[in-house]
């Protein structure tokens, strides 16, 4: 037989476990809710752009696009456009020459393959997306990526005018 003490222990203790069996999943529902309403509200405002995003690219778009932007890289941001024939991933990004041969790499060519005075990025993308690559005194250089079957096509122009840090223009284009 137990004693009182040990009666309203044991009272006590019942009763703090039938609370955090309520209030543990409860508090995580609220929270679960809360980052899932977050979360829809980042993709509505990704969704509803009218220009460049300033961030990352998920990896997902990175991979489906196939457009590695190389880690470390600044001044990164992305545009996307579905239609029903032709999707595109408009991205931007400032690295290193070393990362900038290393990108070109993983895409498929090579510093030689760019076009010295060439911009491959159209003035319609570019304006799409506020990108002025016209500019007088600019050193620009690009080269298109086929590839092939649904794989996306490759436009990339290369603002060279500061060679420590050249500036990447890229537009993966995939047609369906």
């Amino acid at each position: 037989m137990t004693s009182p003490p040990q009666r309203a222990t044991s009272r006590w203790l019942r009763a703090v476990i039938v609370v955090l069996l309520i209030a543990v999943p409860a508090g995580y529902l609220v929270l679960s809710a809360h980052q899932s309403r977050d979360s829809g509200k980042d993709k509505q405002a990704v969704a509803s752009a009218t220009g460049l995003v300033w961030e990352w690219p998920s990896k997902a778009t990175r991979r489906i696009y196939d457009v590695p932007i190389p880690l470390k890289s600044t001044y990164v941001g992305y545009f996307e456009t579905n239609s029903w024939q032709e999707s595109a991933l408009y991205v931007q990004f400032r690295t290193s020459p070393e990362k900038l041969d290393a990108f070109l790499a993983e895409v498929g060519t090579s510093r030689a393959e760019l076009r010295h005075g060439e911009r491959t990025v159209t003035d319609r993308q570019a304006g799409l997306v506020g990108w002025n690559l016209g500019v007088s005194g600019h050193d620009y250089a690009g080269t298109t990526v086929r590839q092939p079957g649904y794989r996306p096509d490759l436009s990339i122009t290369v603002d060279l005018t500061r060679p420590e840090r050249p500036q990447v223009y890229v537009v993966s284009t995939a047609k369906f």
